[in-house]
């Protein structure tokens, strides 16, 4: 399902109306997207605080997408994010989901939603890796988190990439001191919906948007693919 369209699909089977105010408040504003960061009690999820304005201005700038330009942060736990088109969750420390937090993940990944998770860490063997991880796998199965080959469409969704790019802090001495060159993601029905880096993406887009001028390429520009791939995948 298209995912500019799963939510409409998604409000009809919802069991409350709490996840209503961010569809009527998205039809009145007449926005695409929005950008929706995902706290939980585990974690530090309050990071990379300069990410989300960066890759709301990069939308803007290369996209014709109606984005709201202020990020929303929503309790994993509140069903509200059950109306968000696109979700991020990130951090350092451990990820252990209460059962609303669980709930509303599983549900909200299988019926559409595309969630983008990012270990802060850039080590497979720290905390965040191996706790977010089990999570997953207790939720959807041993095997569900999988490698995505350097072709995958996510790669050409917007600019052309062949594989996820390289990140400037994988090799500064904190964490594995590897650099990724692979994403993992579970896919439902041939679709990417939770899509995990190890490459710390949110701290290499963490900087004043205004600062893009004195970078030689765009380093941003991948973040753009992840949306547009969300939104219409």
């Amino acid at each position: 399902m298209n995912r500019r369209n799963f939510i409409r699909t998604l409000s009809l089977f919802s069991a409350g109306a709490c996840a209503l105010p961010f569809l009527r408040l998205s039809a009145q504003e007449q926005i695409d997207f929005f950008f929706t960061r995902l706290s939980y009690e585990s974690g530090d999820w309050e990071v990379d605080e300069r990410m989300p304005a960066n890759v709301l201005n990069s939308l803007i700038e290369y996209t014709s997408l109606r984005v709201d330009i202020k990020e929303r942060i929503i309790p994993l736990s509140d069903p509200q994010m059950l109306s968000a088109p696109f979700c991020y969750l990130a951090g350092h420390r451990l990820v252990q989901f209460n059962s609303e937090e669980k709930q509303n993940f599983q549900r909200y990944v299988e019926n559409g939603g595309f969630v983008f998770v990012d270990d802060c860490n850039h080590d497979i063997d720290g905390m965040f890796a191996r706790s977010f991880e089990r999570q997953m796998q207790a939720i959807f199965g041993e095997q569900a988190l999988q490698k995505i080959p350097n072709d995958h469409p996510i790669y050409t969704a917007f600019f052309n990439f062949d594989g996820p790019p390289r990140t400037s802090i994988e090799l500064n001495g904190w964490g594995d001191d590897l650099v990724h060159n692979y994403l993992k993601a579970i896919e439902i029905d041939g679709r990417i919906a939770v899509l995990y880096s190890n490459k710390d993406l949110g701290c290499e887009w963490d900087y004043d948007f205004r600062n893009k001028r004195w970078l030689k390429v765009d380093n941003t520009r991948f973040a753009v693919n992840i949306v547009i791939y969300a939104m219409n995948s």
